[in-house]
């Protein structure tokens, strides 16, 4: 096979699959019919027990990301959620250590070490690569996730979260104020949903 072939035919491959099987497009639909004309979900995510997963609109989910809604997982409107997330409402490592095969033979509220529960994050939020979003997790609105974090618990609204495990570093308003005071313009779409800036930690205002 020539390489001008092999190239050709690599390229047309590339376009068939991203066409296919990866191109993210607009317009989803809950199960109970309702229209969500601004979500995006990459076909590549992998939703578990969806019945579990309540969506708001102008969510994008990128690609190659696991959520399992068993629990209840819920998203709220604005969510950017990126590449190789896994959203999980249940943990059963332990039990199996503990257990072994007799695992699947006990109820799951009689197995020691079985951890559930559900996932809630919040309007506007920003979760990066490769992070595990553990159950009975509250991610509060505006908050950004970054890369690589494994969060478990309660964060609240506007808390940049990082680590393994995740803590709280920062505050994203720090940075929309900078932005907002070079495009006042936008202020009242934010405040509309954000709240104003003035309403920010004390320590903000120094």
């Amino acid at each position: 096979m020539s390489m001008p072939f092999r190239s050709w035919a690599n390229r047309l491959r590339r376009m068939l699959a991203q066409a296919l099987l990866f191109r993210v497009v607009f317009g989803e639909r809950t199960r109970d019919g309702r229209p969500l004309p601004l979500t995006r979900i990459s076909p590549s995510t992998c939703l578990e027990h969806e019945e579990g997963l309540v969506l708001a609109d102008d969510v994008f989910i990128g690609h190659f990301n696991l959520i399992e809604a068993r629990q209840g997982v819920r998203i709220d409107t604005g969510v950017q959620i990126t590449n190789f997330v896994s959203i999980v409402t249940h943990s059963s490592h332990r039990s199996l250590r503990l257990m072994g095969h007799d695992y699947g033979a006990v109820p799951v509220e009689q197995r020691p070490g079985f951890i559930a529960g559900p996932v809630h994050i919040g309007a506007f939020s920003f979760i990066g690569p490769h992070c595990l979003i553990e159950a009975n997790t509250r991610i509060g609105k505006g908050c950004l996730v970054r890369s690589h974090s494994r969060v478990r618990g309660e964060f609240p609204d506007f808390a940049v979260i990082s680590g393994n495990p995740a803590v709280i570093v920062g505050d994203t308003r720090d940075g929309d104020a900078v932005l907002l005071a070079a495009h006042p313009e936008w202020r009242d779409r934010y405040t509309a949903w954000a709240g104003d800036l003035s309403s920010a930690p004390e320590r903000r205002k120094g």
